[in-house]
């Protein structure tokens, strides 16, 4: 038996990839080919556009699949959400799909846009968003370069962004939120009534979720003599619960523990100032709770 996973292709393809090695999965994508090789036998993989993937996998073509929230409710996709990947093709968080307007226009709430030009390639969200808000607007579907469309061939867009950087770029504003999106892990309702490949998806999504859980944390190790233990361990960032083991000479202990990979480069010159010797700093790929 084989579980048919969907990977996203185009903007989310690299991140995944990378994630998934991160987990211990290798996938090696051919420019000519759809189907990715993996090396895990019982996974067969297809490359399927994350707008498309809520669709595939609730028909039934893909027994799971990777792709946004926001295309899982574009689409009202009937899926089990097996897993909340919290990560995007820029950074590993949260990314927004906003209502934004030229700086220059009148408009600061949705409720300014009746009657008004919107640009989206979420069109049925963006539909559902202004008919909570009362508005009635012509909402139209943009097949791209959606930031450069106001105010000549729209009025307002509803576009995705990470960090605002493109819709400052493009002197836009953003009025308000429609909807936050994060990675998730999907799956065929019928897949997911399947004893075996429900296992398969939850230790993936354990895989995985490790691989998240490691990233932007590295492992630290280092021997030190017992009488200097407490000041190294002041020097430690607190709430951090090292493990500590006692080496071949009982007077010398080994101190092993994870921390921000953001806090190292000031912490082990503190370390080596509190009497610690022998310092490692490694990489992490996962860390399963």
């Amino acid at each position: 038996m084989k579980l048919k996973l969907g990977i996203p292709k185009g903007s989310l393809e690299s991140a995944t990839v990378d994630l998934f090695r991160r987990a211990g999965f290798n996938i090696t994508i051919s420019t000519r080919s759809y189907f990715p090789a993996i090396d895990d036998p019982e996974i067969d993989c297809m490359l399927i556009r994350a707008q498309e993937m809520a669709r595939y996998v609730e028909d039934g073509v893909l027994d799971a699949g990777l792709t946004g929230r926001d295309w899982v409710e574009e689409c009202a996709a009937q899926v089990v959400t097996v897993a909340d990947l919290i990560y995007a093709k820029q950074s590993f968080g949260k990314v927004r799909w906003v209502l934004a307007a030229p700086d220059a226009s009148p408009f600061r709430s949705a409720k300014d846009l009746e009657g008004k030009v919107i640009a989206t390639e979420l069109v049925e969200t963006t539909r559902r968003y202004l008919a909570a808000h009362g508005v009635t607007a012509k909402v139209e579907f943009s097949w791209g370069a959606t930031e450069v469309k106001p105010p000549e061939l729209a009025d307002a867009i509803v576009e995705v962004t990470e960090t605002g950087s493109s819709l400052r770029a493009n002197k836009l504003r953003v009025i308000d939120t429609v909807l936050e999106s994060n990675t998730q892990l999907i799956a065929n309702q019928d897949a997911w009534r399947d004893a075996w490949k429900r296992g398969k998806l939850e230790d993936l999504r354990m895989l995985l979720e490790g691989a998240i859980n490691a990233l932007g944390k590295v492992g630290l190790m280092l021997n030190v003599h017992k009488d200097s233990l407490a000041a190294v361990l002041e020097v430690l960032p607190a709430l951090k619960r090292p493990t500590i083991s006692h080496l071949s000479d009982e007077e010398w202990l080994a101190v092993n523990t994870i921390l921000d990979e953001s806090t190292v480069r000031s912490i082990i010159p503190r370390l080596k100032q509190a009497g610690a010797q022998g310092i490692v700093e490694y990489p992490l790929n996962k860390i399963v709770m």
